[in-house]
């Protein structure tokens, strides 16, 4: 008999996981199953906001696998099925059939915990209204995908973040009037510092893209059955002073208070959670409890920078993370390093992109550090086509270390953050940095590339 795999999750981790270990070992030897809750598996819920602005032009092309695809290499996927409990004592699964109502015991010799993350979702009247959705899976992009066919005539946004700002563009794309909501006193935050994040926030504004911030959204309303509009209970913009609480719109994305870690079975089942309140791991993606795996956004991650414990909802994370259970499952032997939160997004034309550590984050470390923000451009300034850019860089007081990069620019500005990353991967120091042998021609960058002139102004600041 082989042993078997069981999955619970179906989408980045979960599905890297068990492609990985399938090939380590061949069906003779291991069983995998996998139970997603959804309809779809193995897609990209990254792209879900440039389905619905009309980017993409299939859901199906958001999709790396389908569940048939996956039989053919001896996976069994199962889905619209939802796992209720794990027995890590007996060593099964309690899953139910979404569709027929039934449900079903089945037992594993190893299973990867691989649930993902989910929105805060707040406690506001009328979420049940048609025209309100959240944006996680790829029903919701298709729901609010016919929404905007159907004629949309406003769209109010709830949240700040990266989808809040992601969505914002496929409503502007696709012409539909937007307003943003946040609690949040600028766009982005906490993942990019105030001054940053205002540079967004103005660019929207600029763009016609109405922004209201420090907002916290009490109530959605509604007439026979369908949202008309957002009511807030926060007192006058932080930036406008306008004191407006009401907000029309027929399609309502609620993106609340970011996401968090579905961590809910875990706990009910006796997977202890970590300091971030994530699923505890080691490096090899083992949990706490004998033949329990974790991996992806409800997983812990360690910050290669500060050495703590984080959560980050990135993909790029829950592939790594599932690739490396996978392997290890499979027999093999390969460690998971850890985690910058590298990450990269857009509004229209502007790009913004981030690495390592925030002020804020920095702080709380208890790092001593410099800062320095300055404007480049992102080719030799006299090129036809140079876009303006403006990059924040950190570093550590005493050692020179470099901590973290923030950019926001046009095109061509945001992909520069991979090496800043690669920097910081490798710890290297700004006079390290201020001196790599970078590429130079006028179409792509001035003869000192923004991240050059970032270590170089940072060097400055630091024997100042």
């Amino acid at each position: 008999m082989p042993e078997r795999m069981v999955v619970v999750g179906g989408v980045a981790a979960g599905m890297s996981a068990a492609s990985q270990a399938r090939r380590m070992r061949d069906a003779s030897a291991l069983e995998i199953v996998a139970f997603e809750r959804s309809s779809y598996v193995s897609y990209s819920a990254c792209g879900e906001p440039y389905y619905v602005g009309g980017y993409v032009s299939r859901i199906d092309d958001l999709v790396a696998r389908t569940p048939a695809e996956f039989a053919a290499r001896d996976i069994a996927v199962h889905t619209r099925h939802e796992v209720l409990a794990i027995d890590t004592q007996r060593g099964e699964v309690t899953v139910r059939d979404l569709d027929a109502g039934r449900e079903e015991r089945v037992g594993y010799d190893t299973l990867v915990y691989a649930t993902g993350a989910t929105t805060f979702r707040p406690p506001i009247e009328g979420m049940d209204l048609a025209g309100v959705h959240e944006m996680r899976t790829l029903n919701d992009a298709l729901a609010v995908r016919r929404l905007v066919e159907a004629g949309a005539r406003r769209a109010v946004v709830v949240g700040g973040g990266y989808i809040g700002v992601e969505m914002a563009e496929a409503f502007h794309r696709s012409g539909i009037p937007t307003t943003i909501v946040t609690a949040s006193s600028s766009l982005l935050e906490p993942q990019f510092d105030p001054d940053m994040g205002d540079l967004v926030l103005q660019a929207a504004r600029n763009m016609g893209i109405e922004v209201h911030t420090g907002r916290q959204v009490e109530t959605l309303h509604g007439e026979d059955g369908h949202v008309t509009g957002v009511g807030c209970a926060a007192e006058a913009d932080a930036d406008a002073g306008d004191g407006q609480r009401e907000f029309v719109g027929d399609v309502v994305v609620v993106l609340g208070l970011g996401s968090r870690p579905v961590v809910e079975l875990a706990q009910d089942s006796g997977i202890p959670l970590g300091e971030s309140g994530a699923v505890w791991v080691d490096d090899r993606q083992r949990t706490r409890v004998d033949g329990v795996w974790a991996a992806g956004d409800c997983a812990e991650a360690t910050h290669r920078l500060t050495g703590q414990p984080v959560n980050y909802h990135l993909g790029t994370i829950a592939n790594k993370q599932g690739r490396v259970a996978g392997i290890n499952i499979g027999g093999g032997d390969i460690r998971f390093p850890g985690v910058l939160g590298t990450a990269i997004t857009r509004l229209c034309d502007l790009e913004v992109a981030r690495t390592g550590l925030t002020e804020a984050e920095a702080r709380t470390a208890g790092l001593d550090y410099v800062t320095d923000t300055f404007s480049t451009t992102t080719t030799s300034g006299y090129w036809p086509d140079a876009e303006r850019m403006r990059m924040k860089v950190l570093a550590e007081r005493g050692s020179g270390r470099l901590l973290g990069a923030q950019i926001v620019g046009g095109p061509g500005a945001g992909k520069r953050i991979d090496t800043v990353a690669m920097a910081l991967w490798n710890e290297m120091r700004v006079d390290d940095v201020s001196m790599v042998d970078l590429s130079y021609a006028p179409p792509f960058s001035g003869v000192w590339d923004p991240v050059l002139l970032g270590a170089w102004r940072l060097k400055g600041t630091l024997t100042s």
